[in-house]
């Protein structure tokens, strides 16, 4: 049979000269839209292909449609069902057998990647002189056993998002059946089992030869389109996979994979990578996305960067609650490398007259225009001064950048606490004059730059693990409100902790077209967690990817140097009593899952889900109960231990030190 199968095969031949090729181009987006890396990719294609025949599983809006149409000879909108192998057996039955004949050459691609990084003429004109059935952009080699079964093998294969056929096989009667025989594909897993890693070898058990541009053999890594995408461009790769850049952080931090890398070699070959960031932002977790394209920005305190011939209109909302706090303030505003509208908002007439009586003697020339606005309410504290009460300086337009600051003492922690929290924010936003100038030329540089703020705070307070709070559920409900779509990051968000940023206006849009009312804020002394002004700050980032804008953070040489030494030690301490990569190590403690105050109710929890799993399932709804218990006792014991030791150590300090911080 094998042998009777080779003999029926034709013989392959390259591309002809006057050949003819279409191109079945599936594309998924949530919201229905066509981001503008598709429309590139597609009129790029246009000289290689004579139809493009665009297969949209889902939704597809007016605008999106009228912009493939540009680009595109059919557009076919169909059900999102079956994924990428559905929608290429249906389009390939909608467009006729017959017609496809007519054809020298067809070629399956999907959404997954952007391009082209490099001109799509040497790979073609390369692959054109193959004498092959099909071929490939990339290829994976064969496993064994199958991870996704773990039985058998998983052989060689062309990846799917990129695979040409020539005639002798597209008109055969193996290709037919193997389309008319395709089960419904329900799961990712189903695609990989029932396409993309079945397709090569089933039409290469059959005798068609197959050929691959870029194959993984003459790279350092088994998997090089998400390993070595660099060096694939430079070999003049024209498709970058998009998984580089939203995939599992600590994943590609096993294999040492840096897209930042990646993505200066494709804008170094004249990518436009905005539209990479446009695509990205609004369909990854924003601090998945953060971490893979390394988006943390040290800057220099000496101007390298801004350019004055290309000033952006500057303005400067500022909360003032603590009035005291004024000339510290304006000693950071004046910083910004150009004149500034001020905005300051208080909560009082008497603040208000101290505030403008320092701004007057002061007299500070980068200030071209200030006001005074005194709230109503404080209900939302420096939120929503920002959202209510200067509402109209965010309209887009208006200004081309907004800083926000505010009179931040922490006062509910100890000096210690407060102190670094304060200079945290404040320095890594305004640290002097060559710094905040370089701040702001990021947005020069990146129009697709919508905010830029300090990294998470971690030293002194325990942020990390745990930074949604109380939040992330109403901040679910929020983001549903108001058509938020960004996948929400698991642990923490990338979000402003301490609420100190630049932003551009047009990426605050959704959270400033909303009319917030100062009842909906809490009192300031309910000012805690689930409140709506935690929410709102965790939210931003989202509310910006939303329309297409991404998030760096910034920080200046000194902070980085604090944190990251801080970091590095306290990584290496939990790391101490686990084997493997700090991904092994994270799944190991997800796996084990919430380890609580530790003792005989978490301990036992952790044993039985490791290792005995339907046990542990059986005695869940035993787990709240049993948790809540041993917390209180906990909680209990401990406070009686801080207790004992602060009676202990009372006497060895002066009344200085144990008074809270003002």
């Amino acid at each position: 049979m094998h042998t009777e199968q080779r003999a029926s095969a034709v013989e392959p031949v390259p591309f002809p000269e006057d050949g003819r090729r279409v191109v079945f181009y599936l594309l998924h987006d949530t919201r229905g839209d066509v981001d503008d890396y598709i429309v590139y990719k597609l009129s790029q294609l246009r000289p290689f292909a004579e139809h493009i025949f665009v297969v949209v599983n889902g939704d597809l809006t007016d605008a999106g449609r009228l912009r493939l149409e540009g680009v595109a000879d059919t557009v076919w909108v169909r059900e999102n069902v079956g994924f990428d192998v559905w929608g290429y057996k249906t389009a390939l039955e909608h467009f006729g057998q017959e017609r496809l004949a007519e054809y020298d050459e067809l070629i399956l691609m999907n959404y997954t990647w952007f391009g082209p990084v490099r001109s799509f003429e040497p790979l073609f004109e390369r692959m054109d002189a193959e004498p092959v059935h099909f071929w490939g952009m990339t290829d994976y080699p064969g496993e064994k056993p199958n991870p996704y079964t773990r039985t058998g093998e998983m052989h060689r294969h062309l990846q799917s998002h990129w695979i040409a056929v020539r005639r002798a096989m597209f008109t055969s009667a193996h290709w037919r059946e193997y389309w008319a025989t395709m089960p419904m594909i329900t799961t990712y897993i189903d695609s990989i089992l029932n396409h993309e890693s079945r397709f090569t070898h089933h039409f290469e058990e059959l005798g068609f030869i197959d050929g691959v541009a870029y194959s993984w053999e003459d790279y350092p890594s088994r998997h090089p389109a998400l390993f070595n995408a660099d060096l694939l461009i430079d070999d003049g790769c024209p498709a970058l996979k998009r998984r580089a850049f939203f995939h599992y952080p600590p994943y590609l931090d096993q294999h040492a994979v840096i897209g930042r890398w990646t993505i200066e070699k494709a804008a170094g070959y004249g990518y436009p990578v905005a539209m990479m960031f446009q695509n990205l932002a609004k369909n990854s977790p924003p601090k998945a996305l953060y971490a893979d394209a390394s988006m943390m920005e040290v800057l220099p305190d000496v101007d390298v960067s801004y350019d004055k011939t290309k000033p952006l209109r500057l303005a400067a909302v500022v909360h003032m609650f603590y009035e005291d706090m004024t000339d510290e303030l304006m000693d950071r505003l004046v910083m910004l490398p150009e004149k500034f509208d001020l905005f300051l908002t208080t909560t009082d007439q008497a603040k208000a007259d101290a505030i403008q009586a320092i701004l007057d003697r002061r007299a500070d020339e980068k200030v071209a225009y200030s006001e005074i606005r005194i709230l109503p309410s404080n209900r939302g504290r420096d939120l929503s001064a920002f959202f209510i009460a200067c509402r109209d300086v965010l309209e887009p337009g208006r200004y081309d950048l907004i800083v926000k600051i505010h009179s931040k003492k922490t006062v509910q922690d100890s000096y210690n606490h407060g102190r670094y929290f304060k200079y945290q924010q404040l320095d890594n936003v305004l640290h002097s004059p060559g710094y905040a100038a370089n701040a702001v030329a990021l947005f020069q540089k990146e129009e697709g730059l919508g905010l830029a703020f300090p990294p998470m705070i971690h030293i002194g307070y325990p942020t990390m693990g745990r930074g949604w709070y109380a939040n992330k559920q109403p901040a679910e409900v929020l983001a549903e409100e108001l058509g938020i779509k960004v996948p929400f990051d698991d642990i923490s968000p990338l979000a402003p902790y301490g609420c100190f940023w630049f932003a551009r206006p047009e990426a605050l849009k959704i959270l400033v077209d909303r009319e917030w009312k100062y009842n909906e804020y809490a009192a300031p002394n309910k000012h805690s967690d689930g409140s709506l002004a935690h929410v709102q700050e965790r939210l931003i980032a989202y509310a910006a990817a939303e329309l297409g804008y991404h998030t760096r953070t910034i920080s200046t040489v000194e902070h980085t140097a604090i944190s990251h030494a801080a970091l590095d030690f306290k990584l290496d301490q939990m790391g101490a009593t686990m084997p493997g990569y700090p991904i092994d190590q994270i799944q190991f403690l997800h796996r084990a899952g919430w380890l609580g105050h530790g003792g005989i109710v978490a301990l036992t929890r952790v044993y039985l889900k490791l290792n005995h799993p339907r046990i542990a399932l059986a005695l869940r709804p035993l787990d709240r109960p049993a948790r809540m218990t041993h917390a209180w006792l906990w909680r209990l014991r401990h406070r009686r231990e801080i207790l004992k030791h602060q009676r202990e150590v009372e006497g060895d300090l002066t009344e200085g030190e144990l008074r809270p911080a003002e």
